[in-house]
């Protein structure tokens, strides 16, 4: 997938990913991982190991940890099993580990003092992603909150992208997505925006996201650095 636009960006809008890209959830998600795991008397994995598959969602982390522990090809019964377990588990721990990265809340407070409007959309499920976007004071920063379930569809679908960017009276040409996977370059491509990485996100296993990507960025800051004055 070759690079389709050059920074500065004209962006009215920005769509932000959580998990990965504005938050460090993973040892939270690493946590309730190993409770599960635990639960079902199966060996915990280190945080590096797990941090390392983050980036499909929880139940593709549920079926990879199984598949490792179990040295076996496991069923979607198992999957959908173990994912159940886990999403109790991660609900309880919501919040307890959880950080923004450095600087993310300046930065999109900026962003909308300068009159941009913005938007997170995310693969998590709206029980988790609301609840926490509070508990860490950035829900107040965000004009739209789309969520893995809060459509028919998700990333790398496009349709939360295109979704946005209708809710808050943009065009794709001026909207820019920042993620730090594969499936969020996917989805931006396929909507028709440019796209941003984070170079410290989750991108699991073989994820070529960076290389996609249109820009990529070692802190939120940088973005600024990227964008054209709004509305020119």
């Amino acid at each position: 997938m070759s690079r389709s636009r050059q920074p500065p960006f004209a962006a009215d809008v920005i769509v932000c990913d959580l998990d990965g890209t504005l938050v460090d959830t993973a040892p939270e998600i690493a946590e309730a991982a190993n409770r599960t795991l635990s639960e079902l008397g199966l060996a915990p994995f280190p945080l590096p190991a797990i941090r390392k598959l983050i980036g499909s969602g929880s139940r593709e982390l549920a079926g990879r940890l199984l598949r490792l522990r179990l040295r076996r090809e496991v069923g979607e019964d198992e999957i959908e099993s173990a994912f159940g377990v886990y999403l109790g588990h991660y609900g309880r721990l919501l919040g307890q580990f959880s950080r923004p990265y450095p600087g993310v809340a300046s930065v999109l407070e900026r962003l909308k003092a300068e009159g941009r409007r913005l938007g997170c959309v995310t693969n998590k499920l709206a029980a988790h992603t609301e609840p926490l976007l509070r508990m860490l004071a950035l829900d107040r920063l965000f004009d739209i909150v789309l969520s893995g379930d809060s459509l028919a569809r998700r990333k790398p679908d496009p349709l939360p992208l295109l979704y946005a960017c209708q809710k808050l009276k943009t065009t794709p040409q001026r909207a820019v997505m920042v993620g730090d996977s594969a499936s969020d370059v996917q989805a931006a491509r396929a909507a028709g925006m440019a796209v941003v990485c984070v170079s410290y996100g989750y991108r699991g296993d073989g994820d070529t996201s960076l290389a996609d990507a249109d820009a990529v960025i070692e802190r939120l800051e940088a973005l600024s650095t990227l964008l054209r004055p709004p509305g020119s």
